[in-house]
């Protein structure tokens, strides 16, 4: 089946190529303009887009035509293919972090660097954990660390709740959400979240469409192998933040388990990208990516 995937460039051609790769149910305008504008600046080209089932990508009868996230990997380099690009430097957030970590594995000449930012470490069980959490289960030993108590109150309010009824309630959910993943390390920009969370439901196809994510990633409990970061040859940049709500303290287990991978823990971030660490973000990502 063929899906065409909504896609943007910055900054000139005969640069560095970045390819942007956001998370999971995740349009690719969370990577925000002034980040991109700051790479863009910084002699990069810079492309991020849209997942499949997201903002202006194809969405698709997943009854009909169901995909995994084998498919939602391979749609990482058809970008890529898409804009004549052999290989890229891969900046990846929260899930999109593991489709980085295993084409870095699988791929390894297509992925000039790898920079992963608010993920977990292939093969950790990162959903299973959250689900565990929501459900008031026990962890087994080993296990990733879990999620805030915050988070998880957020979501477990959020299971059994009537559906939004309309585009404001909608929106008002969005932010909400926003909210619990920007963290309590950093001011909350409710303004600037919602003019955000508008863009972002006003250029989605179908909203509800992002769910098809969570049914790909059923297809294929076993899409993240276990035990093969250390196979990866990229240089690595793992970025955390201090006040990770999500995946708290996944970010070492990545550096861990990497060859030679750099953590940066950035004071105050959350799992969103908020205007107050652009500048550091930037930064890093300009040094790591430098060729």
């Amino acid at each position: 089946m063929q899906i065409n995937v909504w896609s943007e460039e910055f900054g000139a051609a005969s640069d560095a190529p970045i390819l942007l790769v956001m998370g999971s149910m995740s349009q690719g305008v969370l990577w925000p303009d002034e980040f991109v504008g700051r790479l863009a600046a910084g002699g990069r080209r810079v492309i991020r887009y849209d997942h499949r089932d997201t903002g202006r990508s194809d969405t698709v009868d997943f009854d009909r035509d169901p995909y995994t996230w084998d498919d939602i990997k391979d749609d990482v380099l058809r970008v890529m293919d898409a804009h004549g690009l052999g290989s890229a430097h891969l900046v990846c957030h929260s899930a999109g972090g593991l489709l980085g970590q295993l084409l870095a594995v699988e791929r390894p000449e297509r992925v000039r660097t790898l920079t992963v930012i608010g993920s977990s470490p292939l093969g950790g069980g990162e959903g299973a954990v959250i689900m565990r959490a929501l459900m008031g289960e026990p962890q087994p030993e080993g296990s990733l660390p879990e999620p805030t108590p915050e988070f998880v109150d957020f979501f477990r309010r959020l299971i059994t709740s009537p559906p939004p009824a309309d585009r404001r309630e909608r929106i008002d959910l969005m932010i909400a959400e926003q909210r619990v993943l920007h963290g309590t390390g950093l001011p909350f920009d409710e303004d600037g979240a919602r003019r955000l969370q508008e863009r972002i439901h006003d250029r989605a196809r179908d909203l509800d469409a992002a769910a098809n994510h969570r049914r790909a990633a059923a297809a294929r409990p076993d899409f993240e192998p276990v035990g093969v970061l250390h196979q990866v040859k990229a240089p690595t940049l793992v970025i955390e933040g201090t006040h990770e709500p999500a995946k708290p303290g996944h970010g070492a287990l990545i550096a861990e388990q990497i060859p030679g991978a750099r953590l940066l823990m950035i004071d105050g971030m959350g799992h969103t990208l908020p205007p107050e660490v652009h500048e550091t973000l930037a930064t890093a990502v300009l040094d790591h990516t430098t060729e």
